[in-house]
């Protein structure tokens, strides 16, 4: 009997092993980032003998750097690496290495090729040999090339680079020295080429910029949305969007007269299944932007702004408003045992945020640290362990009461996140009474002012230009340049070459057509 009762606790005790095992497994299987986003991405490097032996050691130094940044395998980032010189040479076929190791040991054994440089030649091979040959095709699937050179190609550029576009490939330009041309690195990339053109001095120049490469990589997987702001899109998260709010609350005055807001109330639920927001989680740098207002015993409360909650419902990121202490609060993910980290920012910083008045409040994010801006003045950084993945099988909430299901009564006129980190010197709070008098904001409605006034002045001008062309065709009739046969309903009159006519609707007629045309 005891030993019967031993071998049942030992099962039992497998059996929940095993089921501990599992449901971990299914917890990091939704754990995401840019490490675990999917995506093609292929290297086009140049091997003519500018380079130089010493010089592409680097460069593969370079590509094991940024690589190691990815999980490597077919639900993951396939890698492929093309070098090219008089002709494209394939180094690593796209997907051939399903593990880190194997693929840092076959970039490690790539050799310098030297030649001449034909760089249009490369991207057409890249295009058609590996994004053209996938296994997992073009769909879903971001699709990116990194083209590094350091000196003019011998061949044309664009025409390759507008056939990879078409078939949605993305490019990214790096030019090395002072031998690349601006005009051809803007050829090779894809616009705004403030994203995806780079140029450094020398090759020791490339392994400063690897963490830019990596963020401007982890944008294209992680963030393919686009938010129209001014005259350029940006990649981010335009959450009141997502979250449908135009339907589930009531619209209301701005910041300013004719600005839209939303007037949220306690019955208002803004939650959303994360994965359906972030499902490839986010960015390791990004910005958030909220601007809104509360009054009355909410500025006296603690509320998250925002925030993702795990399955379980612990916050995994968020950003907390505390009335009672004055303070801002920022969560985000870290490898520590609780999983997260909190940092503050102090009353005497952040303390005008509980005015009851409209204030936009933003968070520039990076891996190292994050830095709270109040109406575009800069309030306070504060240092950042680096972050991890979130987990996307829970919710992201909007307007929460903190450790509370209940949505806290506030005003909402913008909340978005974007994944460049860049937006931060470009966005502003003009939106906001007692910032519109700024230079940058003064500057801003300026040339807006200007671009409306000339837009007015251009379609007064064609307006007129048609008006005066409708009044000489009516005085002096149309010259008839042929023999023709002018038709009116099912009349017919011949008009010969030489002789007026008269443009009525569109038809060119002679005196007594017209005539009989404005009798019927």
């Amino acid at each position: 009997m005891g030993y019967k009762g031993t071998s049942m606790h030992c099962v039992l005790r497998c059996l929940c092993f095993m089921l501990l095992h599992l449901f971990s497994a299914a917890q990091d299987e939704d754990l995401r980032s840019c490490r675990t986003a999917p995506c093609d991405l292929v290297f086009i490097l140049d091997g003519s003998w500018s380079v130089e032996d010493v010089n592409f050691e680097i460069v593969k130094r370079w590509l094991v750097n940024i690589t190691t940044s990815f999980n490597i395998g077919q639900k993951f980032t396939q890698v492929g690496v093309v070098q090219y010189s008089d002709d494209p040479v394939l180094e690593i076929p796209l997907g051939k290495h399903s593990s880190t190791k194997d693929l840092i040991k076959a970039m490690e054994s790539i050799e310098y090729m030297g030649g001449n440089t034909r760089t249009g030649a490369a991207i057409k091979f890249a295009t058609d040999k590996l994004f053209g040959l996938s296994e997992r095709g073009p769909s879903g699937i971001s699709r990116i090339a990194v083209v590094l050179t350091d000196g003019k190609s011998q061949d044309e550029v664009l025409k390759a680079a507008e056939a990879a576009r078409k078939k949605g490939v993305i490019l990214f330009a790096i030019g090395v020295g002072s031998e690349t041309e601006g005009t051809e690195l803007k050829d090779i990339a894809n616009k705004p080429f403030s994203t995806y053109v780079f140029s450094v001095e020398d090759y020791k120049g490339i392994s400063r910029i690897i963490q830019v490469i990596r963020q401007k990589l982890c944008e294209e997987t992680v963030c393919p949305a686009r938010i129209p702001i001014d005259s350029r899109d940006e990649k981010g998260f335009d959450i009141l969007l997502h979250l449908n709010l135009a339907k589930k609350a009531k619209k209301t005055q701005g910041a300013y007269y004719g600005t839209k807001a939303y007037e949220v109330t306690p019955r208002v639920d803004l939650s959303e299944a994360t994965r359906n927001l972030f499902p490839d989680g986010l960015p390791p740098s990004y910005v958030f932007v909220a601007t809104l207002r509360y009054k009355g015993s909410v500025a006296n409360e603690e509320w998250d702004v925002w925030r993702i909650q795990t399955r379980d419902g612990k916050p995994q990121m968020a950003v907390t408003l505390n009335g009672v202490k004055r303070n801002v609060m920022f969560t985000t993910t870290s490898e520590s045992a609780s999983g997260i980290q909190t940092v503050t920012f102090s009353q005497h910083t952040a303390g005008k945020l509980f005015d009851e008045k409209w204030h936009q409040l933003r968070l520039l994010v990076t891996e190292e640290d994050v830095t709270l801006y109040v109406d575009d003045l800069e309030i306070e950084t504060q240092s950042l362990e680096p972050p991890v993945g979130i987990f996307i099988n829970g919710k992201t909430q909007v307007g929460k009461y903190v450790r509370k299901e209940t949505t806290v009564p506030f005003e909402i006129q913008k909340l978005r996140i974007y994944c460049d980190p860049e937006q931060n010197s470009r966005e502003t709070a003009c939106e906001i009474p007692g910032v519109v008098s700024t230079g940058v904001c003064l500057a801003l409605n300026l040339e807006k002012k200007e671009t409306l006034a000339n837009l007015v002045f251009l379609g007064l001008l064609v307006l007129m230009v048609s008006l005066v062309s409708l009044a000489l065709e009516e005085v002096q009739g149309c010259q008839v340049l042929q023999e023709c046969r002018v038709h009116v309903g099912q009349m017919g009159t011949k008009a010969s070459k030489g002789g007026r006519v008269f443009w009525v609707r569109g038809v060119c007629l002679d005196y007594q057509d017209r005539l009989d045309y404005r009798e019927r």
